[in-house]
């Protein structure tokens, strides 16, 4: 115990520093790939802390590595800064005020997740050095999370390759080992062209591009009854053919997100997809072309890893919440509903408590909670590497993901006071896998016996290539 608390207290010392950080990176949202000034943040920090920085990992520009320490075994500690569209929100106001010239949000709480990790791996850099620990710890700043599927990039070129254990986490609503459950997916751009014409005086010799992305719909609605029931397909228009009625549309595109609790089940269903794309051009005599724009796999658990950071949570106990903290994330439940509020519960598997704030205890390993129906690229280091993540509570219980309400809680004393109590956690996992070789050789036995009959498989065709821009004029 006091070996952690030596490291807790590391943590404690660079907290402020992570903080400012966070709130920096919260400042200057940028989605997937164009995380230009995110990434810079991240990698002069590292700099200044004495890791030594890589950038263009995996020829992402904005996807970096920091490490160090020396010999032993290498431990990864994922970090993501990257934020979503159309979440632009004004920090600390619980009523929904989107921030002028700013589209873009940290709704899903990266710029949290990126320093918040990278406090740790900092905290661990000090403990090595200072206890003369060998092992390296490595911090990677991994971009294009939100569909972009960077770290799929990552590890299809070899990133991970030498790594023992991998450790990450994510803002949520309740503290925990996250429930290694997630969706492997993949985004298809289906782009249908037809013949242009004049909708009244010539709509015979028009072929609408149009209605074969419609009539994909109805193809895909009809197919919804005939999949497994765990599965889920979405779409968003990227082209509607314009804005003119009186013009037979001669171009449309629609990306489809298609998901599966496993990764095998996502060839066979995306191909029904397609099928259905088939039909769509064949009923309005266009053509069509398919282009894949990313995928990740479903997560892998590890039990031993899991266990140990369980045990790391109960020993560091709740976050320090005050009375302060209660009363804003009092003032942002009550923008939620009764839904809202109780699926928090019903994800974590407590019985609820609609009066209750802030979570407290972390939640048990044996807990049964609502399965996890969302993805993540961490799904793909976890099939090369252990790994393991936490769910740090740093924001009002009922918090939606991907919400205004989980912008506004960016940069509040509650989430930067979730984001630290996380870091400990993370940093005291990593602690036990750098003393206790045993861990990591059950982490790697549980992981080789999941790979056995099923090893990994990149989701990505061999010839795709992240899709990066250069970097803008001013970035």
């Amino acid at each position: 115990m006091f070996r952690q608390q030596e490291l807790w207290r590391a943590v404690d010392r660079h907290a402020a520093t992570a903080i400012a950080l966070s709130d920096a990176v919260w400042d200057c949202p940028e989605v997937a790939y164009d995380e230009w000034r995110s990434a810079d943040l991240h990698a002069a920090l590292l700099e200044r802390r004495g890791f030594r920085v890589t950038r263009g990992i995996a020829g992402i520009p904005t996807a970096l590595v920091g490490e160090a320490g020396a010999e032993g075994p290498v431990v990864a500690i994922l970090g993501e800064y990257d934020a979503l569209p159309g979440l632009s929100q004004e920090a600390g106001t619980a009523e929904r005020k989107p921030l002028s010239g700013c589209d873009a949000g940290h709704g899903c709480g990266h710029n949290l997740l990126g320093a918040g990790s990278l406090l740790a791996a900092v905290a661990l850099k000090d403990w090595l050095a200072g206890s003369g620990t060998p092992g390296r710890v490595r911090y990677y700043g991994c971009p294009a999370e939100e569909g972009g599927a960077a770290k799929t990039y990552m590890v299809r070129a070899g990133a991970f390759a030498d790594a023992d254990i991998a450790i990450s986490w994510h803002p949520a609503p309740y503290d925990g080992v996250n429930d290694a459950q997630s969706l492997a997916n993949t985004r298809i751009d289906f782009t249908f062209t037809g013949r242009a014409s004049h909708a009244a005086a010539a709509p015979h010799l028009g072929r609408s591009a149009l209605d074969a992305v419609e009539l994909m719909s109805v193809g895909v609605n009809y197919l919804r009854e005939h999949m497994p029931s765990s599965a889920r397909v979405h779409y968003a228009y990227l082209d509607a053919g314009g804005v003119a009625p009186n013009v037979v549309q001669a171009r449309a595109a629609v990306r489809y997100l298609i998901r599966t609790r496993e990764g095998q089940e996502l060839a066979p269903l995306a191909a029904r997809v397609r099928a259905c794309a088939e039909g769509a051009a064949l009923m309005t005599d266009t053509i069509f072309a398919s282009a894949v724009y990313s995928a990740v796999s479903n997560l892998l658990p590890n039990p031993p890893l899991e266990e140990a950071m369980f045990r790391n949570f109960r020993r560091l106990g709740p976050p320090p919440w005050d009375e302060a903290d209660r009363a804003f994330a009092e003032a942002i439940r009550s923008t939620f509903s009764a839904e809202d509020i109780a699926s928090t519960f019903r994800r974590a598997g407590r019985p609820v408590d609609a009066g209750l704030p802030l979570w407290g205890e972390a939640v048990p390993l044996d807990a049964v909670g609502a399965p996890m129906m969302g993805s993540t690229d961490v799904g793909d280091v976890s099939w090369v590497v252990p790994t393991v993540q936490a769910r740090g509570a740093t924001c009002a219980i009922g918090t939606p993901g991907h919400s205004w309400q989980l912008t506004a809680q960016g940069k509040s004393p509650l989430a930067h006071k979730g984001m630290v109590h996380t870091a400990k956690v993370m940093a005291a996992t990593a602690m036990d896998a750098f003393l206790d070789p045993d861990l990591v050789a059950r982490a790697k036995a549980a992981h080789a016996e999941r790979t056995r009959l099923t090893p990994y498989v990149c989701p990505l065709p061999a010839d795709k290539r992240p899709p990066v821009r250069p970097r803008p004029t001013g970035r």
